[in-house]
């Protein structure tokens, strides 16, 4: 199974299309909160299974802040991360997290990314792919496969720009053509 995490899109349409494409051969997409309308936005042309928390600036009550999944005998513990105080420290979400006697802590809210493991458990925030605070624009995967084995890497979402050079000699040979 991949697992596709996304965090903290904050209403940014350039970046949810991106992670549209990157996403798509995905079998379960989480979204960690902070915009839950643009999960709903990744979830409409998604073909697996959409789980969705929600992060402090989302007030809408449709959502839990916290769920637990099992995929594959694997637990997994999600929330946006704010109800634990991750911006200060991981001890709170990392305790819970073996408080719940879960494999897997996914959270959101620094938009940085952090992948550890201590102790067997695994702790991944993917950052945001709108406001990234570090690094890259990133989405976390996470595959689980048939025996519970787990393999997890970010993927950074790249912007091409052009990058144009201007020779000004030519630039002006073309502007005399122009205005003879």
């Amino acid at each position: 199974m991949l697992i596709a995490v996304v965090s903290d899109t904050h209403r940014m349409i350039k970046y949810i299309d991106l992670a549209k494409k990157v996403i798509k051969d995905a079998d379960i997409l989480i979204h960690l909160g902070d915009n839950i309308e643009d999960a709903e936005l990744l979830e409409q042309d998604f073909k697996g299974e959409v789980y969705i928390v929600a992060g402090n600036c989302d007030y809408s009550r449709k959502y839990p802040k916290e769920t637990i999944i099992e995929v594959n005998g694997r637990k997994i513990f999600f929330t946006h991360g704010d109800l634990y105080g991750v911006k200060s420290s991981i001890n709170n979400i990392y305790y819970r997290g073996r408080e719940l006697g879960v494999d897997i802590v996914l959270f959101g809210h620094t938009h940085q990314q952090l992948m550890e493991e201590e102790d067997g458990l695994i702790l991944m925030n993917p950052g945001s792919i709108s406001i990234p605070k570090s690094k890259g624009r990133c989405i976390g995967f996470i595959e689980i496969n048939d025996i519970g084995k787990i393999d997890t890497y970010f993927r950074e979402i790249k912007i091409w720009k052009l990058n144009l050079l201007i020779d000004f000699r030519l630039l002006k040979m073309i502007s005399q053509w122009l205005f003879w």
